[in-house]
């Protein structure tokens, strides 16, 4: 099982960037994909980006697609998503998520057994 933990949220003006992490515990990272996904508030959970364990990377929001950028810190053995040129739309609650036997990105979250606890994103003048 994967202990995940996010880091790196917080408030941004529209424009603004922020970098987010997922740090794990008692699991090399680099050996599953790792999903990040975003809930506002009221809304569902939805997919936002993914790493595979060969370091493919798929972003699932139209919305954000060339805003944003999911990559691996090996050394910290985290995944890192970074969110550039943020929108009022791009706020909410972020989670990474993965599961120990799932290499490729998979669309849904049904997929993901460990999830983070979750980090406020909050864009506002």
């Amino acid at each position: 099982q994967l202990q995940l933990v996010e880091s790196g949220g917080g408030l941004v003006q529209p424009g603004g960037s922020l970098t987010l992490s997922c740090a794990a515990s008692g699991f090399t990272l680099d050996n599953t994909a790792i999903g990040w996904f975003r809930q506002a508030p009221g809304k569902e959970r939805e997919g936002v980006a993914c790493i595979s364990r060969n370091y493919g990377v798929a972003y699932y929001e139209d919305s954000v697609k060339g805003r944003l950028a999911i990559s691996r810190n090996g050394p910290e053995n985290a995944v890192v998503l970074q969110l550039n040129d943020l929108r009022s739309e791009g706020g909410g609650v972020y989670y990474c998520a993965g599961n120990i036997y799932v290499a490729r990105c998979m669309v849904g979250s049904r997929f993901y057994s460990d999830w983070g606890q979750g980090t406020q994103v909050t864009v506002s003048p």
